[in-house]
């Protein structure tokens, strides 16, 4: 398995932001990870990344501890919160050539992961001169840079535009498949889950409520129709 997590329980204070939360992701899965503000998906996301490592339970990541063995997942997962942290003073090309450098790995990836992700155009700018769009591509090219196994990506199409939407959810799905990566995906936007997931995972108030194929969850009803019933029951 490339993602395992076994009853995490995660509490800030009182309130309880994960509930004994258990799930395995293959290898080369596509997962969708839904749920509303507040469910808990940012959190777990957080976790498998290392960047929390204060909760109850187990989680592994390509069978790489997230508490013991932090260094050998942050080597294999490819991350892109939800609010893209980029500097943006610095021109593209130099920003990538920098993270490089901090992997360790050699500047030719830096230019694969240009073109990978439709940047060669844009290389030559600063980040601050860049559309929404090509920032968002700007941070999962630095997801991508240390040609990593696992790709977590937080809200990646938060604010996009429709058409830029439509490009970005693309270069997921062919960096993901070409790649042989596995993909865990958080989003409100039903119909990126649709078109790009095998699965479907739902969180509401911290507990998994859903987990199954995508064929499966839409057999019956709309994605969103069973997203909405699934979160609204009291």
């Amino acid at each position: 398995m490339s993602i395992k997590v076994e009853n995490i329980t995660k509490k800030y204070g009182n309130q309880i932001a994960l509930n004994q939360v258990s799930f395995s992701i293959a290898k080369g899965e596509i997962v969708g990870f839904l749920g509303p503000n507040g469910a808990g998906k940012s959190t777990m996301m957080k976790i498998l990344t290392t960047y929390i490592s204060s909760f109850k339970g187990d989680a592994r990541v390509n069978n790489h501890s997230v508490i013991n063995e932090k260094l050998q997942v942050q080597k294999c997962v490819g991350y892109l919160p939800e609010h893209n942290p980029l500097y943006t003073d610095m021109y593209l090309r130099e920003y990538l050539l920098f993270n490089a450098e901090v992997y360790k790995i050699d500047k030719s990836q830096v230019e694969k992961v240009i073109e990978q992700t439709g940047l060669t155009q844009e290389a030559h700018k600063k980040i601050e001169q860049l559309s929404k769009g090509y920032r968002q591509r700007v941070g999962l090219a630095n997801a991508l840079i240390h040609n990593p196994e696992v790709l977590i990506l937080d809200e990646p199409t938060t604010g996009l535009d429709p058409n830029q939407l439509v490009e970005i959810r693309e270069l997921i799905k062919k960096v993901a498949k070409e790649g042989g990566k596995t993909v865990l995906l958080s989003t409100h936007i039903m119909q990126e889950v649709e078109a790009i997931c095998d699965r479907v995972m739902i969180l509401n108030k911290g507990d998994l409520i859903h987990d199954k194929s995508i064929k499966e969850t839409i057999k019956n009803k709309n994605l969103e129709t069973l997203f909405t019933e699934l979160t609204t029951q009291k």
